[in-house]
């Protein structure tokens, strides 16, 4: 139990230095913004004695014995417990570096080896068109204009039915996917 017992006292030692660090951001933010607001305290600031609420962790004992661990000691049992002071680094965003004309530099890619992904990405799509136009009009044939000739294995007549509803649906599948292969390859450039 005892190990338990530490386990979360850690893991609010920890949240309580996540809120005071919460607390510090937006100060500094509304401090950065001109607010004349008050900032809040930070959860690490001394507040009272034993049983004061406020920031910090504090150590509970209800009627029956059992300890708990708060971030808000609100009745006589819980007592403040001292933690350590939370080290904070404030976060700062590199600026990105401008060119000599003020222009963020794009990434540029040689014409050749342009035109030579251009050709590879145009032959991959001619073949896949290829093999998706064969897929199409052997679909096609064995659909045999809506009325595909029944199996040996399909003697229950909605196992038919089943097979013809699957090659409706393959063909526009298929169809959909020739045209957007055309719509793809117009976008190719030469």
């Amino acid at each position: 139990m005892v190990g338990k017992t530490f386990q979360t006292f850690l893991c609010c030692a920890f949240w309580a230095g996540c809120l005071a660090m919460s607390h510090e951001v937006l100060a500094q933010g509304k401090a950065a913004a001109g607010s004349t607001a008050p900032a809040p305290a930070p959860a690490s600031a001394s507040s009272g004695g034993g049983g004061a609420a406020g920031g910090g962790v504090f150590r509970c004992t209800d009627a029956d014995g059992k300890v708990e661990y708060r971030n808000v000691g609100d009745n006589k049992s819980c007592k403040k417990i001292e933690t350590e002071a939370v080290n904070t680094a404030p976060f700062t965003r590199p600026a990105p570096r401008p060119a000599a004309d003020g222009k963020v530099p794009a990434a540029r890619v040689d014409t050749g080896a342009q035109r030579t992904r251009d050709s590879d990405r145009r032959r991959i799509l001619e073949d896949e068109m290829a093999k998706e136009q064969k897929l199409l009009a052997d679909l096609k044939a064995e659909f045999g204009n809506g009325e595909p000739e029944r199996r040996g294995n399909e003697r229950n007549y909605q196992t038919y039915l089943d097979r013809v509803e699957k090659l409706k649906a393959d063909i526009s599948r298929s169809e959909a996917n020739v045209e957007s292969l055309r719509r793809e390859l117009g976008t190719v450039r030469n």
